[in-house]
């Protein structure tokens, strides 16, 4: 029996995550039907449970009379996971770093390695996570914000630089938007959005900012800034945890920067780090909290 976790959709509502043998059972019972859409890791879409080879011939017996849906399996909730190969991501970084100096290349580069991460995420009970965002929606904001960055540092003064400030932390916020509004899966829009204000954005990187007098203040601060995201990210009917510890993603953070100190580790150093951060956010039914 393999430990594989499955989900079932009911009545338009997606049901899961459960463990095979919980998963076979409620076949059995006639919980789960032939003409219900189910999911696992490895599926590419949804399919009728009755249209995957075996799932029901060995679960096969009398159902027992159906009863009350038993309660969620796993409560502390299912995390992302990501993965990406060593080489691919080397020359995408470097990609990314050269449109960083020439400017207008930028937004398409963006684009290309958003979708290609995006692409090697998982999701439980999201197949095929994608990202449909186009580099032409945000060009000429793009652009015209970092023309305004550029006129007002050749300006100088204190006001200007506050203003570049405000227009960075803009950028920013706005990219966040824009990104939770472009996620899908299977080829279809999430319906996602991100709902923080603009205010409070600028509150937690001031707040960033000056948590670094404190040297390792910082790290809780960011911690509380990605729980903030993740609560503030609307349509989905799961909910978005982001369970990590302060201690936990400072020390983390000092082996990244001692490694990448080498330059060759860098890329095995940001899979480790991505991936622990997607192993840090789960997704629970609304009103059940994951344990910290």
């Amino acid at each position: 029996m393999s430990n594989r976790a499955w989900f079932y959709a009911d009545r338009g509502q997606q049901q899961g995550p459960f463990p095979e043998a919980q998963f076979r059972d409620f076949i059995a019972r006639g919980i789960i039907r032939a003409d219900m859409l189910v999911w696992t890791d490895g599926m590419a879409n949804w399919q009728r449970a009755g249209d995957i080879p075996g799932l029901f011939s060995s679960a096969a017996k009398p159902p027992s009379m159906p009863g009350r849906m038993p309660a969620m399996a796993n409560a502390d909730g299912a995390s992302l996971s990501v993965d990406f190969e060593i080489l691919e991501f080397t020359g995408r970084l470097l990609l990314f770093l050269v449109a960083l100096i020439f400017i207008v290349p930028l937004p398409w580069v963006l684009v290309s390695n958003l979708k290609w991460l995006t692409a090697r995420t998982r999701v439980p009970g999201r197949p095929d996570l994608g990202f449909t965002g186009e580099p032409m929606t945000v060009l000429w904001y793009y652009l015209g914000a970092v023309a305004a960055i550029i006129v007002l540092h050749f300006v100088g003064g204190r006001i200007t630089n506050l203003l570049s400030f405000l227009i960075e932390i803009g950028l920013g916020w706005a990219a966040l938007r824009w990104f939770v509004a472009n996620l899908s899966s299977g080829g279809q829009p999430l319906g996602l959005s991100f709902s923080g204000s603009y205010w409070a954005y600028l509150g937690w990187n001031l707040l960033g900012a000056l948590s670094t007098i404190t040297i390792v203040g910082w790290a809780w601060v960011y911690t509380a800034q990605t729980r903030w995201i993740c609560r503030n990210i609307e349509g989905t009917h799961r909910e978005i945890l982001f369970k990590a510890s302060g201690l936990e993603y400072l020390w983390r953070a000092i082996v990244c920067v001692l490694a990448s100190a080498f330059i060759i580790p860098i890329p095995w150093v940001a899979r480790w780090m991505l991936n622990w951060l997607a192993s840090q956010t789960v997704l629970v039914e609304r009103g059940v909290e994951a344990d910290a």
